[in-house]
C-alpha cells in the first residue's frame, strides 16, 4: 500500500523508519518531511494543516493510509475532513477525530474529562484575564511550586512551574496577556504533584488497545532539569520503576477508564493516546494527555516495537486491533537531542551539519533539518536525536553520547545528563 506520513520532526522520522520496514509498504510519502525522511520515501512540501493539498496528494498518488504525526492538524480536524469527503472517507487515518483531539487541544477539557471518569489527577481551576483576581486568590491557597498551563496548544512550551508566589502571579499575568498567543487566553492552575514523570502510550481502534513501551523524556533545557521547558532534550525506555505492579495500576486506573470515557462520549478514537504521568510512591496520576505519539519519546519507543507497525495501523483502521498482538524488544533504547543555539527561545537556523556519514551502531533521527544542494542544514530548534540500543540504560546512553561528537554544526547544544535521575 501507499502510505502518507504527515509531519516533519523526529517523531515522523522514527515512524517513517519503522513503516519502511513493513512488507505491506509500496510507496512512502512524507509531508513535509525533513532531510532524514528524504532517504526513506518521497518528501512533499505541503503544510501539515493544508487539507486541500493533502487531499490532492492522496488522490494523485493512490494513498490508502495516512498517519498524522503532530497535534495541530488533529486539533484542526484532519480526520473529520477525511470522513466528510466522499473521495477520502474510505482511507484509513491514524489519528483521532477533532472531538477526541480536544484532550490535547484544551487542558481544561482534559481535566474535566479526567474528573468525569475518576482518573487520578491534580486538583485545578481555570481562569481568564477577566478572572485574574480569582486566580491570584486560588494561587494563595496552594503550596509552592505553582503550576501554570496554557489551555491551548503551545508547542510543548506552555507550562510554567514557579516556586515564588509573586513571580507566579506575574507570570500568570503575562500568560493571560498573550505570552503564548491564543493558547494562553485561558490558563489552568494546578496543584503540584510530587514524584517522577513518565510517559505511557497506547494504540487504540476505539474499542481495543495495545500498550506500547513506556518512556521518560527530559523537557528542561539545562542539566539537572534546570531552565525553561523545551519540546524534549532526550528520552529513555524502558523505565526501571515502571514494573508490572505499577503498570497494572496505570492500566486499571488510567488507560481503561480513558478508553471507556471516550466510548461513553461516542467518540471513535483511532490512533495513539499519550498519558503524561506522575509516579508518586507507586501511585500514578495523569498530568496531561497528548493525542499523538510523543517526541522525543517516539525515538526510543518505536525502535523497541518488533511488530510490523503497518499491520498494527491497518488493524486500527479496520477495527481489528483485538485480533493482534505486539512484540517488544527487551533492550533499552536511549536518545539524546542535539539542539540549536538559543533554543527554546529564538534560535539559529541554516547551519551546515557534518559527520552524519560517520555514524554507525546508532540510529540518527532528524528533527529540524533540510537538504539544500545535497548538503544538510539545521532547520529547527531541535535538530537531531541520536538513539541507541543497549542491554541496560548505561550501555545505551554510552553509545548515544559516543556518536554525538562525530556530528557537528555551529552552535550545537545538548544535555550531558539524560537518565541522571534513574
Amino acid at each position: 500500500m501507499n502510505i502518507l506520513v504527515i509531519g516533519s520532526g523526529g517523531r515522523e522520522h522514527a515512524i517513517s523508519w519503522k513503516i519502511k520496514q513493513s512488507k505491506l509498504l509500496n510507496k512512502l510519502f512524507i509531508a513535509p518531511g525533513n532531510a532524514g525522511t528524504d532517504s526513506l520515501g518521497i518528501n512533499i512540501d505541503i503544510k501539515v494543516d493544508d487539507f486541500k493539498a493533502i487531499k490532492s496528494l492522496v488522490l494523485k498518488e493512490n494513498i490508502s493510509m495516512v498517519f498524522v504525526g503532530p497535534e495541530d492538524p488533529l486539533v484542526k480536524g484532519i480526520h473529520d475532513y477525511f470522513i466528510a469527503d466522499k473521495d477520502l472517507k474510505h482511507i484509513g487515518v491514524i489519528g483521532p477525530v477533532k472531538a477526541a483531539a480536544e484532550l490535547e487541544g484544551s487542558k481544561e477539557f482534559a481535566k474535566k474529562f479526567m474528573v468525569e471518569n475518576n482518573i487520578p489527577t491534580a486538583q485545578y481551576q481555570s481562569f481568564t484575564k477577566e478572572t485574574i483576581n480569582d486566580a491570584f486568590d486560588f494561587l494563595d491557597t496552594l503550596n509552592a511550586p505553582y503550576v501554570l498551563k496554557a489551555d491551548g496548544l503551545a508547542a510543548g512550551k506552555g507550562v510554567i512551574i514557579e516556586n515564588d508566589i509573586s513571580i507566579a502571579k506575574s507570570k500568570l499575568k503575562e500568560m493571560l496577556n498573550g505570552q503564548f498567543g491564543a493558547a494562553s487566553q485561558k490558563v489552568v492552575i494546578e496543584e503540584f504533584l510530587e514524584g517522577i514523570e513518565l510517559s505511557v502510550f497506547v494504540l487504540t481502534d476505539g474499542e481495543s488497545y495495545v500498550i506500547l513501551p513506556e518512556a521518560k523524556d527530559y523537557k528542561r533545557i539545562g542539566e539537572g532539569d534546570s531552565g525553561p521547558n523545551t519540546g524534549g532534550m532526550g528520552a529513555i525506555s524502558p523505565i526501571p520503576f515502571a514494573d508490572l505492579a505499577f503498570m497494572h495500576k496505570v492500566e486499571e486506573q488510567v488507560i481503561k477508564p480513558t478508553i471507556q470515557g471516550l466510548k461513553n462520549r461516542k467518540i471513535d478514537y483511532k490512533g495513539f493516546i499519550f498519558f503524561g504521568l506522575m509516579n508518586n510512591n507507586g501511585i500514578p496520576s495523569v498530568i496531561e494527555y497528548n493525542v499523538r505519539m510523543g517526541d522525543p519519546e517516539a525515538e526510543v519507543v518505536i525502535p523497541r516495537i518488533k511488530s510490523d507497525l503497518v499491520e498494527l495501523f491497518k488493524a486500527v483502521a479496520e477495527n481489528k486491533l483485538a485480533e493482534t498482538t505486539i512484540e517488544i524488544d527487551e533492550r533499552t533504547v536511549s536518545t539524546v537531542m542535539l539542539v540549536s543555539r538559543g533554543y527554546p527561545m529564538a534560535y539559529e537556523k541554516a547551519k551546515e551539519i557534518t559527520g552524519l556519514d560517520k555514524i554507525t551502531d546508532t540510529i540518527v533521527f532528524h528533527a529540524g533539518t533540510k537538504i539544500v544542494k545535497n548538503k544538510i542544514y539545521t532547520n529547527g530548534g531541535r535538530v537531531i536525536a541520536v538513539s541507541a540500543y543497549g542491554e541496560n540504560m548505561n550501555e545505551a546512553l554510552k553509545k548515544s553520547y559516543a556518536k554525538i561528537n562525530a556530528i557537528d554544526f555551529e552552535g550545537k547544544k545538548y544535555r550531558h545528563d539524560i537518565g541522571f535521575d534513574l
